[in-house]
């Protein structure tokens, strides 16, 4: 096959491609605000919904972002996001429960943390929010979750939310319009590589 040949093939599949994209693209003519949930044993749940905070703030959007299980405040996406005009930045864990050990204290703390965030999902002038390392809590059973579905339900009609975490719950996988699964295949923890600066923290 020449190159002439090859060009000529790859033009036609394109064209193809492109009558498909666009008829899909014709399709989808509705607006809602969307429920994505990013769940998976791999890394970068947390850091993709950043990203689309990121995206979101640069629309002009408002952003409450609530973190359930994280207790840091010294991260770099806290230390940048919550700096920026638009973004509410809510630091609500005491740590990953091995570190806690203490079931009563997840729970309350699960329980606060609740109180504090869920207002967002009531506030129709915050256009993104980002509920990270919710799954957590619903997987454990510190929190409800028909109760936590129920609150992103009655959501303004064009808020989209966000939830992070491994394992997420059937329930929330079944609500969800959009979800994502990120796979664990390497990690360099396992080489032994501490946590790094801009990368994992």
């Amino acid at each position: 096959m020449t190159e002439q040949d090859k060009a000529e093939r790859y033009k036609k599949r394109m064209q193809r491609k492109e009558k498909i994209v666009d008829a899909s693209i014709e399709k989808a003519d509705q607006e809602k605000g969307l429920l994505l949930v990013l769940t998976g044993n791999g890394k970068g749940k947390s850091s993709s919904a950043f990203g689309m905070v990121a995206r979101a703030l640069g629309h002009n959007m408002n952003v409450g972002v609530a973190q359930f299980i994280k207790g840091r405040t010294d991260t770099g996406e806290e230390a940048f996001f919550s700096k920026q005009a638009g973004c509410t930045w809510l630091v609500l864990g005491g740590g990953f429960s091995w570190k806690v050990q203490d079931l009563a204290e997840d729970q309350a703390r699960a329980a606060a943390g609740w109180e504090r965030a869920s207002p967002f999902l009531q506030d129709d002038s915050i256009d993104l929010v980002v509920m990270d390392e919710l799954t957590y809590p619903l997987k454990y059973g510190w929190l409800d979750t028909d109760t936590v579905l129920k609150a992103i339900a009655n959501r303004p009609a064009m808020q989209h939310v966000i939830v992070t975490g491994r394992g997420a719950p059937d329930a929330l996988v079944e609500a969800a319009d959009t979800v994502s699964s990120v796979d664990d295949i390497k990690h360099a923890f396992r080489a032994g590589i501490k946590a790094q600066p801009g990368i994992d923290l």
